[in-house]
């Protein structure tokens, strides 16, 4: 069966998408991807959906038209990625514009812009959305979904493997051995912390907007680190908690930005903005290479998202990493933009077939669940 997927992440900078063929056992499946594309929003709509995601108050008319926006653009992505229509079904993960994970005092909650039935009718297709509410429903985190969809879709191999996702947000998947005492080990997968959502606020505040984020990492290569600020930013309590758990721009955005320069500015008075982009790049490494310390050391760290084209950032990785060989997951055939839209191709397929998406081990629900939501076209 040929799907659709689409992804907008934390970084709101556009909607990927992937037209894959997926058949066999759900489990795992055999699948091919037959062409991506991405389509960036344009500068005024990613200014207002990070606005939005920082909490700014929206009339109901404007969160309406940011959702009929964000829409179209969604479907446009489709159009540009799959013009014959082949597609037979889509999965839309939609723009998250506020992630509240759950809390001893009260279940989670998330929300991800978009007009379901309106995508379905401008794509003539079913569309499979609104992935995250089943696992929020069951008192799960709603999040990270992808490592299901890595179990299914990668290989197993002599010793653990690890996927990093650096989006807006770090996220890890933790795959089992494929031998040994560990092969029939839960897979693991959590959020460790921000990735580019802190440096992408900063070059734009730094380069008065003209930048919108650091190109290929050059700005803060020329930067300096002081290591014990980094480390002390690591004892913080979103760091030192334990898996199951999730976050977004809601901790990690335009606050806690300012409180990380003015950290900086205390302790180096005469800072450059390539020394506060130095720490947010070693911030976002460091934050990794400490949750892979916690747990079974992978052999290898496959890193995709639009981080692993930043050369300083993968370098600190590899840095903070050692023991682990650090490369690119395009150097499996799934490049940087298509990891997580192909996820929501599966995951919609996974919904038509009745298949669980979620992990308990992932989630902290009590039990899977088949996800997302299902709008049909009409006429």
């Amino acid at each position: 069966m040929r799907v659709m997927g689409l992804m907008s992440g934390t970084s709101a900078d556009g909607v990927d998408a992937v037209l894959a063929e997926f058949e066999g056992p759900p489990a795992r499946p055999r699948w091919r991807i037959l062409a991506s594309a991405a389509h960036p929003y344009t500068p005024d709509l990613r200014q207002r959906l990070i606005q939005a995601g920082q909490g700014e108050p929206l009339e109901a008319s404007a969160w309406l038209e940011l959702a009929e926006a964000v829409t179209e653009v969604q479907a446009e992505a489709a159009l540009r990625c799959d013009p014959r229509g082949q597609a037979q079904l889509v999965g839309c993960h939609g723009q998250t514009v506020w992630h509240r994970p759950p809390a001893p005092e009260r279940r989670g909650a998330s929300w991800q812009l978009l007009l379901g039935p309106l995508l379905a009718q401008r794509l003539s297709r079913p569309v499979i959305y609104d992935f995250r509410a089943a696992d929020l429903a069951l008192g799960g985190q709603g999040a990270p979904l992808v490592p299901a969809t890595d179990a299914a879709l990668l290989g197993r191999v002599g010793g653990w493997r690890a996927l990093l996702n650096l989006g807006g947000i770090a996220n890890l998947t933790l795959l089992p051995p494929a031998s040994g005492p560990d092969r029939l080990a839960a897979v693991r997968g959590w959020d460790c912390g921000p990735a580019n959502t802190l440096l992408d606020l900063a070059c734009q505040r730094f380069s008065e907007g003209q930048r919108s984020f650091d190109a290929d990492g050059a700005w803060a290569a020329t930067g300096q680190v002081v290591e014990p600020l980094i480390e002390r930013w690591l004892n913080e309590p979103y760091f030192q908690q334990a898996p199951p758990k999730s976050t977004g721009r809601e901790l990690f955005g335009a606050a806690d930005l300012e409180r990380r320069l003015r950290d900086l500015t205390a302790l180096l008075p005469a800072h450059s903005p390539a020394d506060a982009l130095a720490h947010l790049t070693a911030l976002s490494a460091a934050a990794v290479a400490m949750d892979l310390r916690r747990g079974p050391l992978p052999v290898e760290l496959l890193v995709s998202g639009g981080g692993a084209r930043n050369a300083t950032l993968m370098g600190e990785l590899r840095r903070r990493c050692r023991g682990m060989r650090v490369r690119p997951l395009a150097e499996l055939g799934i490049a940087d933009d298509q990891r997580e839209a192909l996820a929501f191709a599966l995951l919609a397929w996974w919904n038509l077939r009745r298949h669980p998406g979620s992990l308990p081990s992932v989630t902290g629900a009590p039990r899977a669940a088949v996800l997302g939501v299902r709008a049909e076209p009409t006429g």
